[in-house]
Protein backbone atom coordinates (compact mmCIF):
# COMPACT_ATOMS: atom_id res chain seq x y z
CA UNK A 1 0.00 0.00 0.00
CA UNK A 2 2.98 2.15 1.17
CA UNK A 3 4.79 1.74 -2.39
CA UNK A 4 1.23 2.68 -4.25
CA UNK A 5 0.70 5.79 -2.37
CA UNK A 6 4.56 6.90 -2.81
CA UNK A 7 3.85 6.18 -6.68
CA UNK A 8 0.54 8.33 -6.85
CA UNK A 9 2.60 11.54 -4.68
CA UNK A 10 5.14 11.34 -7.41
CA UNK A 11 2.91 11.28 -10.29
CA UNK A 12 0.71 14.67 -8.77
CA UNK A 13 4.20 15.91 -8.52
CA UNK A 14 5.35 16.04 -11.99
CA UNK A 15 1.89 16.96 -13.05
CA UNK A 16 2.30 20.60 -11.07
CA UNK A 17 2.52 23.50 -12.38
CA UNK A 18 5.65 24.58 -10.51
CA UNK A 19 8.34 27.30 -11.12
CA UNK A 20 11.67 26.58 -12.11
CA UNK A 21 14.86 27.71 -10.14
CA UNK A 22 18.75 27.93 -10.29
CA UNK A 23 20.49 26.38 -8.15
CA UNK A 24 20.02 28.42 -4.62
CA UNK A 25 22.49 28.87 -1.29
CA UNK A 26 22.01 27.03 1.92
CA UNK A 27 18.81 29.16 3.36
CA UNK A 28 17.23 29.68 -0.12
CA UNK A 29 15.20 26.31 0.20
CA UNK A 30 12.18 27.81 2.64
CA UNK A 31 11.16 30.93 0.16
CA UNK A 32 11.56 28.54 -3.20
CA UNK A 33 9.59 25.59 -1.86
CA UNK A 34 7.08 27.90 -0.75
CA UNK A 35 6.75 29.33 -4.01
CA UNK A 36 6.50 26.18 -5.63
CA UNK A 37 3.30 25.43 -3.39
CA UNK A 38 1.88 28.86 -4.13
CA UNK A 39 2.41 27.78 -7.87
CA UNK A 40 0.82 24.33 -7.59
CA UNK A 41 -2.10 25.53 -5.94
CA UNK A 42 -2.95 28.14 -9.12
CA UNK A 43 -3.45 25.78 -11.13
CA UNK A 44 -7.10 25.61 -11.16
CA UNK A 45 -6.98 29.14 -11.84
CA UNK A 46 -5.48 29.04 -14.89
CA UNK A 47 -7.32 28.80 -18.12
CA UNK A 48 -6.85 25.36 -20.19
CA UNK A 49 -4.83 26.03 -22.89
CA UNK A 50 -2.35 23.82 -24.93
CA UNK A 51 1.44 24.29 -23.32
CA UNK A 52 3.35 24.04 -26.35
CA UNK A 53 6.71 21.80 -25.86
CA UNK A 54 5.36 20.27 -22.66
CA UNK A 55 6.53 23.97 -20.87
CA UNK A 56 4.33 26.00 -18.54
CA UNK A 57 3.62 29.22 -16.97
CA UNK A 58 5.65 30.37 -13.41
CA UNK A 59 5.35 32.73 -11.19
CA UNK A 60 8.78 34.65 -11.41
CA UNK A 61 11.59 34.36 -10.00
CA UNK A 62 13.33 37.37 -10.70
CA UNK A 63 11.62 40.55 -11.26
CA UNK A 64 13.14 43.90 -12.45
CA UNK A 65 11.84 46.72 -10.00
CA UNK A 66 12.91 49.46 -11.61
CA UNK A 67 13.49 52.05 -11.87
CA UNK A 68 11.70 54.20 -14.13
CA UNK A 69 13.77 55.40 -17.04
CA UNK A 70 17.07 53.55 -15.33
CA UNK A 71 17.40 51.59 -18.14
CA UNK A 72 14.99 48.69 -17.74
CA UNK A 73 13.83 47.87 -21.28
CA UNK A 74 17.56 47.77 -22.30
CA UNK A 75 18.22 45.60 -18.94
CA UNK A 76 15.36 43.35 -20.23
CA UNK A 77 15.91 42.98 -23.49
CA UNK A 78 19.75 42.03 -23.12
CA UNK A 79 19.17 39.58 -20.26
CA UNK A 80 16.46 38.08 -22.83
CA UNK A 81 19.60 37.07 -25.32
CA UNK A 82 20.16 34.21 -22.88
CA UNK A 83 18.74 30.70 -23.82
CA UNK A 84 17.56 30.02 -19.97
CA UNK A 85 15.39 33.24 -19.23
CA UNK A 86 12.02 33.64 -20.43
CA UNK A 87 10.92 37.05 -20.38
CA UNK A 88 7.52 38.81 -19.47
CA UNK A 89 6.63 41.01 -22.65
CA UNK A 90 4.64 43.55 -20.88
CA UNK A 91 5.15 45.18 -17.68
CA UNK A 92 2.45 43.24 -15.77
CA UNK A 93 2.10 45.74 -12.87
CA UNK A 94 0.84 43.31 -10.78
CA UNK A 95 1.92 44.54 -7.04
CA UNK A 96 2.14 48.21 -7.57
CA UNK A 97 -1.86 48.53 -9.19
CA UNK A 98 -4.86 47.14 -6.81
CA UNK A 99 -7.04 45.93 -9.60
CA UNK A 100 -4.66 43.37 -10.57
CA UNK A 101 -3.20 42.56 -7.45
CA UNK A 102 -6.87 42.13 -6.12
CA UNK A 103 -7.18 39.27 -9.19
CA UNK A 104 -4.71 37.09 -7.32
CA UNK A 105 -1.55 35.23 -7.62
CA UNK A 106 -3.77 33.55 -10.06
CA UNK A 107 -4.08 35.94 -12.00
CA UNK A 108 -0.64 37.24 -12.10
CA UNK A 109 1.08 33.68 -13.14
CA UNK A 110 -1.63 33.66 -16.18
CA UNK A 111 0.64 36.79 -17.68
CA UNK A 112 3.70 35.17 -17.19
CA UNK A 113 5.26 33.57 -20.48
CA UNK A 114 5.39 29.73 -20.96
CA UNK A 115 9.08 28.19 -20.75
CA UNK A 116 10.54 25.20 -20.12
CA UNK A 117 11.60 23.57 -16.64
CA UNK A 118 15.18 25.09 -16.74
CA UNK A 119 14.40 28.86 -17.43
CA UNK A 120 14.02 31.68 -15.28
CA UNK A 121 10.70 33.67 -15.55
CA UNK A 122 11.58 37.01 -15.56
CA UNK A 123 9.23 40.19 -15.46
CA UNK A 124 9.76 44.15 -15.17
CA UNK A 125 7.79 46.74 -13.67
CA UNK A 126 9.74 50.20 -13.42
CA UNK A 127 7.12 51.84 -10.82
CA UNK A 128 7.47 48.69 -8.48
CA UNK A 129 10.85 50.51 -7.10
CA UNK A 130 8.73 53.68 -6.11
CA UNK A 131 5.60 51.84 -5.00
CA UNK A 132 5.30 52.12 -1.15
CA UNK A 133 3.46 48.74 -0.92
CA UNK A 134 5.58 46.32 -3.43
CA UNK A 135 8.38 45.22 -1.11
CA UNK A 136 6.02 43.81 1.41
CA UNK A 137 3.90 41.88 -1.74
CA UNK A 138 6.68 40.69 -3.29
CA UNK A 139 8.52 39.24 -0.13
CA UNK A 140 5.05 37.42 0.53
CA UNK A 141 5.10 35.48 -2.97
CA UNK A 142 8.54 34.79 -2.38
CA UNK A 143 10.88 36.00 0.24
CA UNK A 144 13.94 34.65 -1.65
CA UNK A 145 13.05 35.97 -5.01
CA UNK A 146 16.32 37.95 -6.91
CA UNK A 147 15.69 41.51 -7.49
CA UNK A 148 17.22 43.19 -10.21
CA UNK A 149 17.36 47.22 -10.10
CA UNK A 150 19.34 49.43 -12.46
CA UNK A 151 19.61 53.03 -11.94
CA UNK A 152 21.49 56.12 -13.14
CA UNK A 153 22.40 59.37 -13.02
CA UNK A 154 19.39 60.61 -11.03
CA UNK A 155 19.68 64.16 -12.55
CA UNK A 156 19.73 62.51 -15.95
CA UNK A 157 17.18 60.04 -15.04
CA UNK A 158 14.23 63.34 -13.75
CA UNK A 159 15.35 65.17 -17.89
CA UNK A 160 14.53 61.58 -19.02
CA UNK A 161 11.37 61.15 -17.40
CA UNK A 162 9.94 64.66 -18.44
CA UNK A 163 11.29 63.73 -22.05
CA UNK A 164 8.78 60.71 -22.51
CA UNK A 165 6.05 62.58 -20.83
CA UNK A 166 6.37 65.55 -22.99
CA UNK A 167 6.55 63.18 -26.34
CA UNK A 168 3.54 61.20 -25.28
CA UNK A 169 2.19 64.63 -25.62
CA UNK A 170 2.98 65.09 -28.55
CA UNK A 171 2.53 62.35 -30.15
CA UNK A 172 -1.35 63.18 -29.43
CA UNK A 173 -0.93 66.55 -30.22
CA UNK A 174 -1.65 68.12 -26.99
CA UNK A 175 0.11 70.82 -24.89
CA UNK A 176 2.91 69.77 -22.47
CA UNK A 177 4.78 72.64 -20.02
CA UNK A 178 8.46 73.08 -20.48
CA UNK A 179 10.51 71.00 -17.96
CA UNK A 180 11.46 74.55 -16.71
CA UNK A 181 7.69 74.89 -15.32
CA UNK A 182 7.95 71.72 -13.61
CA UNK A 183 11.28 71.97 -12.01
CA UNK A 184 11.01 75.63 -10.61
CA UNK A 185 8.51 77.29 -8.29
CA UNK A 186 8.84 80.51 -6.79
CA UNK A 187 12.42 80.84 -7.61
CA UNK A 188 13.07 77.67 -5.94
CA UNK A 189 13.47 73.55 -7.00
CA UNK A 190 10.06 72.44 -6.93
CA UNK A 191 10.87 69.69 -4.64
CA UNK A 192 6.93 68.58 -5.03
CA UNK A 193 7.61 67.62 -8.85
CA UNK A 194 7.35 63.58 -8.83
CA UNK A 195 10.22 63.05 -11.42
CA UNK A 196 12.11 64.26 -8.81
CA UNK A 197 10.85 62.26 -5.77
CA UNK A 198 11.44 59.12 -7.89
CA UNK A 199 15.14 59.86 -8.27
CA UNK A 200 15.61 59.53 -4.20
CA UNK A 201 16.94 56.57 -3.97
CA UNK A 202 17.97 55.82 -0.52
CA UNK A 203 14.40 56.84 0.34
CA UNK A 204 12.41 53.91 -1.84
CA UNK A 205 15.68 51.82 -1.13
CA UNK A 206 15.50 51.92 2.63
CA UNK A 207 11.67 50.22 2.19
CA UNK A 208 12.80 47.54 -0.08
CA UNK A 209 15.95 46.79 2.79
CA UNK A 210 13.27 46.50 5.21
CA UNK A 211 11.97 42.69 3.37
CA UNK A 212 14.87 42.07 1.38
CA UNK A 213 18.72 41.85 2.46
CA UNK A 214 20.76 43.87 0.25
CA UNK A 215 22.17 40.36 -1.39
CA UNK A 216 18.95 39.53 -3.06
CA UNK A 217 19.18 42.82 -4.84
CA UNK A 218 21.44 43.50 -8.02
CA UNK A 219 22.10 46.96 -9.02
CA UNK A 220 23.10 47.55 -12.74
CA UNK A 221 24.83 50.83 -13.28
CA UNK A 222 22.41 52.08 -15.89
CA UNK A 223 24.93 54.68 -17.21
CA UNK A 224 27.62 51.80 -17.83
CA UNK A 225 24.95 49.96 -19.27
CA UNK A 226 24.77 52.30 -22.31
CA UNK A 227 28.20 52.77 -22.51
CA UNK A 228 29.76 49.33 -22.48
CA UNK A 229 26.89 46.84 -21.85
CA UNK A 230 28.75 43.28 -21.64
CA UNK A 231 30.36 43.70 -18.47
CA UNK A 232 27.57 44.47 -16.54
CA UNK A 233 25.36 41.85 -17.99
CA UNK A 234 28.28 39.24 -17.31
CA UNK A 235 27.67 40.49 -13.74
CA UNK A 236 23.48 40.10 -13.77
CA UNK A 237 24.15 36.90 -15.22
CA UNK A 238 26.29 35.66 -12.26
CA UNK A 239 23.70 37.28 -9.79
CA UNK A 240 21.29 35.05 -11.01
CA UNK A 241 23.45 31.97 -11.32
CA UNK A 242 23.16 31.56 -15.00
CA UNK A 243 25.68 30.02 -17.20
CA UNK A 244 27.80 32.53 -19.26
CA UNK A 245 25.87 32.36 -22.38
CA UNK A 246 25.89 36.43 -23.56
CA UNK A 247 29.07 37.51 -25.22
CA UNK A 248 30.76 40.50 -26.21
CA UNK A 249 29.79 39.73 -30.12
CA UNK A 250 26.06 40.33 -29.01
CA UNK A 251 26.45 43.82 -29.04
CA UNK A 252 26.90 46.31 -31.80
CA UNK A 253 27.11 50.09 -31.47
CA UNK A 254 24.61 51.79 -34.15
CA UNK A 255 25.89 55.15 -35.00
CA UNK A 256 23.04 56.27 -36.26
CA UNK A 257 21.14 55.48 -33.29
CA UNK A 258 23.61 56.29 -30.84
CA UNK A 259 23.49 53.24 -28.79
CA UNK A 260 24.18 49.75 -28.71
CA UNK A 261 22.06 47.25 -30.62
CA UNK A 262 21.73 43.38 -30.18
CA UNK A 263 22.56 40.83 -32.56
CA UNK A 264 20.73 37.38 -31.58
CA UNK A 265 21.38 34.04 -33.57
CA UNK A 266 22.26 36.48 -36.66
CA UNK A 267 19.28 38.80 -36.45
CA UNK A 268 19.93 42.40 -35.37
CA UNK A 269 17.60 44.25 -33.12
CA UNK A 270 17.68 47.77 -31.65
CA UNK A 271 15.40 49.15 -29.06
CA UNK A 272 12.36 51.68 -30.35
CA UNK A 273 12.46 54.49 -31.45
CA UNK A 274 11.10 56.22 -28.12
CA UNK A 275 14.42 54.74 -26.21
CA UNK A 276 17.53 57.27 -26.34
CA UNK A 277 15.62 60.34 -27.22
CA UNK A 278 17.27 63.90 -26.77
CA UNK A 279 17.06 65.64 -23.70
CA UNK A 280 15.35 69.43 -23.64
CA UNK A 281 18.12 72.13 -23.00
CA UNK A 282 18.48 73.07 -19.34
CA UNK A 283 19.97 76.11 -18.46
CA UNK A 284 22.80 75.21 -17.01
CA UNK A 285 22.01 77.27 -13.69
CA UNK A 286 19.03 74.99 -13.35
CA UNK A 287 21.32 72.06 -13.87
CA UNK A 288 23.35 73.03 -11.34
CA UNK A 289 20.69 72.91 -8.62
CA UNK A 290 19.57 69.66 -9.75
CA UNK A 291 23.07 68.54 -8.86
CA UNK A 292 22.73 69.83 -5.65
CA UNK A 293 19.81 68.98 -4.36
CA UNK A 294 20.47 65.35 -5.35
CA UNK A 295 24.19 65.50 -3.66
CA UNK A 296 23.35 65.12 -0.51
CA UNK A 297 20.65 61.92 -1.55
CA UNK A 298 23.11 60.34 -3.53
CA UNK A 299 25.51 59.92 -0.53
CA UNK A 300 23.05 58.55 1.57
CA UNK A 301 22.24 56.18 -1.04
CA UNK A 302 26.01 55.15 -1.31
CA UNK A 303 26.05 54.48 2.19
CA UNK A 304 23.10 52.55 1.94
CA UNK A 305 24.35 50.08 -0.51
CA UNK A 306 27.88 49.96 -0.02
CA UNK A 307 29.31 51.02 -3.24
CA UNK A 308 29.14 54.53 -5.17
CA UNK A 309 28.34 55.54 -8.59
CA UNK A 310 30.00 58.21 -11.12
CA UNK A 311 27.23 60.74 -10.64
CA UNK A 312 26.78 64.11 -10.55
Amino acid sequence: MAPLLLGAVMLVAQLQLVPSRPAVVSGDEPGQLELVRKAASLQDEIPDGAAPNGSAQQLPQTIIIGVRKGGTRALLEMLSLHPDVAAAENEVHFFDWEEHYSQGLGWYLSQMPFSAPHQLTVEKTPAYFTSPKVPERVHGMNPAIRLLLILRDPSERVLSDYTQVFYNHVQKRKPYPSIEEFLVRDGRLNVDYKALNRSLYHLHMQNWLRFFPLRRIHIVDGDRLIRDPFPEIQKVERFLRLSPQINASNFYFNKTKGFYCLRDGGRDRCLHESKGRAHPQVDPRLLNKLHEYFHEPNKKFFELVGRTFDWH
